[in-house]
């Protein structure tokens, strides 16, 4: 079982700035509540007891937000600790940063500015059947000029990764849900320099590592677009993790 988690809060939001401008993508609010309260309840619903925020651009938004919030939103018995990026450090960078704070073998890594509706414990226990050093949840989705997408080969092992190329046709993509091994992961990354933990280390290191994804079905979003955060308005209304 995972009971610690990061999540990468520290995004400037480019594309979100149209309709959401003063504050980090996560806290962009979604039917009057910040987006990250859904994913707190979420990870709060499978046994996560600690998340570490890595955060950057406007973080006091976050901090002073969860302050005093916890119990009034349901997320009471979640430690959470925070990460300041003092210079943007990419997803890899942020994630090691934030890494040096957990105490656990095993952690989950979630973007902050999207949700993948899946079975924490079923990932657990795929990534820890396969021997993985790290596991990437997967998404096959209609659409997926937006994204990277990759190819698995025999027995779940990833077996390449595809840049995006705009062309609108079905893949499955990295949706940006993680079980990473703490001590693997810290052995084959530098300290403060940014990086792309896509490009630089799943990428990088595939040859080397234990490397797996697994597909799942659930629902998934990803606010960073205007028509999506829109969308997310309508979803979350029957939101299932209380």
């Amino acid at each position: 079982m995972v009971t610690e988690a990061i999540i990468l809060a520290g995004g400037f939001g480019t594309r979100l700035q149209s309709v959401v401008n003063d504050v980090p993508k996560p806290m962009a609010l979604v039917n009057n509540q910040p987006f990250l309260n859904y994913q707190l309840l979420y990870l709060k619903s499978f046994g996560i007891t600690k998340v570490i925020l890595s955060v950057g651009y406007l973080h006091e938004k976050i901090s002073s937000y969860y302050k005093n919030i916890p119990i009034a939103i349901g997320i009471e018995g979640i430690e959470i600790e925070y990460c300041i990026e003092e210079n943007p450090l990419g997803t890899g960078g942020g994630i090691r940063l934030a890494m040096e704070k957990a105490n656990s073998k095993t952690i989950l890594v979630l973007n902050g500015d999207s949700f993948f509706d899946i079975n924490i414990n079923d990932f657990f226990t795929q990534h820890d059947s396969f021997l993985a050093d790290c596991s990437l949840a997967l998404r096959k989705v209609n659409n997926a000029s937006r994204y990277g997408t990759v190819k698995l080969g025999k027995d779940c092992e990833i077996k390449s990764f595809k840049e995006k190329d705009g062309l609108e046709t079905e893949g499955l993509i990295n949706a940006g849900v993680y079980l990473l091994n703490k001590n693997i992961y810290l052995s084959n990354t530098a300290e403060k320099i940014n990086f792309s933990i896509e490009k630089d280390f799943f990428e990088k290191n595939k040859g080397e590592l234990n490397l797996f994804g697994f597909e799942y079905e659930g629902y998934f979003i990803d606010i960073g677009i205007p028509e999506d955060y829109t969308k997310a308005q309508n979803d979350f209304k029957e939101f299932k993790y209380k």
